[in-house]
């Protein structure tokens, strides 16, 4: 009887596939842990500064005052327009010239594809620092952009091009062209060679010209990627600021200062204020997220 008892209470030994269930959920556990330490909660302190005012000990519960003040501020509102122009501009010109390049060194007959195809990634390691530094010595009034012009004969004498408003956001633009387009091409570069050469061949066969086939079947076949390129250059545009404070400092005036720059600018210099630099960073996170669903929407066509 009392073997029977115990027989009706122990407690069922679990399966090899609950183990593995139970370990799996375990390392998971971690790298989840990890996730909301490193991320979400940094999401939610920060919204919680947003609604602070004051400085340090002296911050007390504020409201929705920051985020009142953020819509009504000139000087953030010509941050997010400037930010946007270097989107507008910017990314479509990189993602297109980057696809170009990534199709013309995807062919097996060009001699020394190796060659430029690390001299156009080349610039995606440099540091952002030094590449800001080296521009802003090109782009000077007695630098060596303003001698070229000068002795070919388009300037009779130098431009200030880092005093100059649209001079400036040009000089910008122009560095994030030349640093992230062989970062971009190499993506394109690596879902062209997983397209099957026989697709290409069968459709010259049918009679598509070069430009069918890159419409008909690079295009459609290469959308994951084009749609994960045109994501991550428009949450980097967005949080774009080694270019604004490294290369113009934001100049002339804050005619090209970025919202990221704008958010630094607010919290370490001058009368730091971190309740309301986290408000623009919490804007800046809704932007990101807007446009990345919107592209995704757009572009994921599952």
């Amino acid at each position: 009887m009392q073997m029977s008892e115990r027989a009706i209470t122990r407690k069922p030994k679990l399966s090899l596939a609950q183990k593995r269930g139970l370990t799996g959920w375990a390392f998971l556990a971690v790298a989840a842990g990890l996730i909301i330490w490193m991320n979400f909660y940094p999401m939610v302190r920060g919204f919680y500064i947003a609604l602070q005012s004051g400085v340090g000990a002296n911050m007390q519960f504020a409201g929705d005052l920051n985020f009142r003040r953020l819509f009504a501020d000139p000087q953030f509102r010509q941050t997010i327009s400037t930010t946007f122009l270097y989107l507008v501009v910017q990314v479509p010109i990189m993602l297109l010239t980057a696809l170009a390049l990534a199709s013309m060194l995807n062919n097996r007959n060009l001699k020394g594809r190796g060659i430029f195809r690390t001299a156009i990634f080349l610039p995606c390691t440099v540091g952002l620092v030094a590449y800001a530094l080296v521009f802003r010595q090109m782009f000077a009034f007695d630098g060596l952009i303003n001698t070229i012009l000068i002795n070919v004969g388009i300037l009779e004498t130098g431009h200030n091009w880092l005093g100059t408003a649209w001079s400036a956001r040009l000089v910008i633009i122009l560095g994030l062209l030349w640093r992230w387009t062989g970062f971009n091409m190499i993506f394109y570069l690596a879902g062209l060679q997983n397209i099957d050469r026989s697709i290409y061949e069968a459709a010259r066969i049918d009679g598509a010209n070069p430009f069918q086939q890159f419409w008909k079947i690079t295009i459609p076949l290469l959308r994951p990627v084009i749609l994960l390129t045109a994501i991550m250059s428009t949450n980097g545009t967005l949080q774009l600021l080694d270019e604004s404070l490294n290369l113009t400092m934001g100049g002339p005036g804050i005619t090209s200062r970025t919202m990221a720059h704008q958010i630094f600018a607010t919290a370490f210099q001058g009368n730091p204020n971190i309740g309301y630099a986290s408000a623009m960073a919490f804007v800046i996170f809704v932007m990101v997220a807007v446009l990345a669903l919107l592209q995704m929407k757009v572009g994921d066509k599952r």
